[in-house]
This record gives structure tokens, C-alpha cells and sequence, in this order.
């Protein structure tokens, strides 16, 4: 099976598309029980907003990775990849591989589905059980095996080595500290590296350690905002660089970012990949480095604005989150190229010139 970058973009943005809705529903479900019960929502047990909250809390820690597995599997292989995909999301989650082992795994079941539906040739009175039972069966079989034994197990080792590093910067300087932390929580807008500062920073809030949760927080807070900056900008300048499909996009940021869900900013981040990623981690890392030199702490993991108050230094947790947009939106504002006025009508921010090289690198599986 062969795909070009243009190919694997599309599988990956069809389980972006998936996940984000779930990703939405289980945070503002964290977020509402937090509002509701105060920063110790997670010790009211047997309440109505603990349920509230502790649904979102399942849903964000358990359905994310099977989920984004699942539909890009299904967008390679059609049906008969949901099964397997869901299994090695599941495994990539218990192996601690992560998102990264999750889209990996994937691909994987995408073309061991698409291999069997070729190679496999059953009588016509059986031909029925192959989307439904045969494909399912061993598809999920060998790709739950192989993600344990094979896929997981490397990745795993690199997650594991990211976190070390960043625990290994605590004794250092603290801007340093806050601004690598944050530089990873930026990066790639709740993705495997941003899951990875994720559970670190959270082991670090259940030893009582509050300073590294404000950063990840800040720095998950910062790329919603920071492009609805640039979208100012533009519009102060009136500069054309924004296409009608990313203005579409733009619509979800306020609310969602409010929230702290940084995910909305991915289907932007896929159109402009380098120049969005830059600017993000450009502003999340200073925002964060200045965190942790003020020592900002966060007794809480999640919750977006409507936790703020619970803060330790809120107000400089503010100036931080607000600078930190401002330099980000900046920076993409000033990265980000004018548009022909085709190119905003017809949703394309690329040049064809710029990109035919990457679009036709062919990828074998």
C-alpha cells in the first residue's frame, strides 16, 4: 500500500474530525464540574456534578486514542477497520505509546485490513462474514499483538525518555524548566507530546508539585487565543491571510479555548503546518517560562479560565497567558503569507510550487 503526503493528511484530518467532538463533549464536561464543585471536584464522590465531571474525566483519558485510531483506520480500510483500530488505540493507551502510537497503529491496521480484503477468498455463500467477522477477528488479533510486541513498545520508550527529560530540567533554571515544558505542550495541540508533558505535570499535581500543571495549562490555553490574535491583526492590517475554510475554523476557538481544549487549533495547524507550530511554541514557551519564575501554581488539571481563581499568583498567571497569546498571534500573523483572492475563496493556503515536492513523496506500507 502506497500513500503520498496528501493521502496520509486526509486519513489523519478524518480522525481529527472524529475525536475533536469527543474531545469537546469530555472537556467542557471536566470543565462544568469543576465550575460547579470547586478545584476538589474529583473528592465529592456519589454527587451529581462528581458524576458530571468524572464522565468527561473517563471519556478524555480512555476514548481519545482509541477513537483517532479508529477513524483513520476506517478512513483507510473502510468498515471492517473500526474493530481493529478501536483495539490498538486501546493497547497504544495501555502501553503508555500514546496518540503517536495510536496513528502509527492505525495505519498499520489500515493496510493489514486492506491486504486481507485482497488476498483473503472465501467461498460466495461466506463472502458475507469477511467485514463482519473474519477481517474484525484476526485483523484484531495480530494488530493488538503487534502493538503490544512490536509498535508500542519502542514508542513507549521514547515517551518515557521525553518525560525523563523534562523532569531531569527541574533542578536548572526555572524559566528553562517552564519554558521547555510549555515548549512541549504547545507543540502539537493535544497531540502525543502534548499528552506526554500531560501525565507527567499531573503526577507532578498528585505529589502536591503545583507549578508544572500552570504551565502545560497555560500553554494549552495559548494557541486558541493566539490565532484568534492573528485573525485580529489581519483584520487590523487588512492582510488576506486567512482562507474561508480556517475562518470557519476560527469561529470554534473562543469558546473552545476558554475551555482549554487546544485541539480546535489542529485543523488549522494541518493547512500551515511549520508556521502554526512555530508561533505556538514561540508564545507557550515564554508564557510558560515566565510561570514558573513567578511561581504560579495550579491545584487543578483541567477547567480552562473557570478554574483561574483557584490559582496560587492568579493575576500573573493572566499577564503570562495573555502575553503569551499576543506574541504568538504575532508571530503567525507576520509568518503567515497574503492570499490570492482564488486561494481564499477555494480553502488553499499553499503554494502548489512550494509543495508538489512533499506531496509527491510516495510512502510504502
Amino acid at each position: 500500500m502506497k500513500m503520498n503526503f496528501k493521502e496520509i493528511k486526509r486519513h489523519v484530518m478524518t480522525g481529527i474530525s472524529f475525536m475533536v467532538p469527543v474531545v469537546v463533549g469530555a472537556g467542557l464536561c471536566q470543565a462544568l464540574g469543576v465550575i460547579l464543585g470547586g478545584p476538589n471536584i474529583a473528592d465529592q464522590t456519589g454527587t451529581f456534578i462528581y458524576f458530571i465531571y468524572k464522565a468527561g474525566n473517563m471519556a478524555m483519558g480512555t476514548m481519545i486514542i482509541p477513537v483517532i485510531a479508529a477513524a483513520i483506520a476506517y478512513s483507510i480500510a473502510d468498515r471492517p477497520g473500526i474493530a481493529p483500530g478501536l483495539v490498538v488505540g486501546l493497547v497504544s493507551a495501555e502501553v503508555k505509546a500514546g496518540f503517536l502510537g495510536g496513528i502509527l497503529g492505525a495505519f498499520f491496521v489500515g493496510w493489514l485490513v486492506n491486504l486481507m480484503k485482497k488476498h483473503i477468498k472465501l467461498p460466495k455463500t461466506m463472502q458475507g462474514l469477511m467485514p463482519i467477522l473474519i477481517i474484525p477477528f484476526f485483523a484484531s488479533l495480530i494488530s493488538g499483538v503487534v502493538m503490544f510486541t512490536v509498535l508500542g513498545v519502542p514508542i513507549a520508550a521514547f515517551m518515557k525518555a521525553f518525560t525523563d527529560f523534562i523532569a531531569s530540567l527541574s533542578s536548572g533554571s526555572k524559566f528553562v524548566y517552564g519554558a521547555v515544558m510549555s515548549a512541549g505542550s504547545a507543540f502539537d495541540f493535544g497531540g502525543p507530546v502534548n499528552k506526554t508533558v500531560s501525565l507527567y505535570t499531573t503526577g507532578m499535581l498528585a505529589d502536591g508539585i503545583l507549578q508544572p500543571k500552570a504551565c502545560h495549562m497555560v500553554a494549552c490555553m495559548i494557541p486558541p487565543m493566539g490565532v484568534l490574535v492573528a485573525w485580529a491583526l489581519s483584520k487590523i492590517f487588512h492582510k488576506p491571510i486567512w482562507t474561508n475554510d480556517e475562518k470557519e475554523n476560527l469561529k470554534a476557538c473562543g469558546p473552545m479555548g476558554i475551555c482549554m481544549i487546544t485541539e480546535c487549533v489542529i485543523p488549522l495547524a494541518m493547512n500551515d503546518l511549520w508556521r502554526v507550530v512555530v508561533s505556538s511554541v514561540i508564545g507557550g514557551s515564554i508564557a510558560g517560562g515566565l510561570c514558573m519564575m513567578w511561581d504560579v501554581q495550579s491545584p487543578v488539571a483541567h477547567g480552562g479560565w473557570f478554574v483561574i481563581p483557584s490559582f496560587t499568583h492568579a493575576d500573573k498567571f493572566v499577564i503570562a497567558l495573555v502575553l503569551g497569546s499576543l506574541i504568538m498571534g504575532t508571530v503567525l500573523f507576520l509568518l503567515k503569507r497574503r492570499l490570492s483572492e482564488e486561494q481564499v475563496i477555494n480553502g488553499s493556503d499553499y503554494d502548489p510550487n512550494e509543495n508538489q515536492e512533499a506531496a509527491d513523496v510516495n510512502i510504502e506500507f
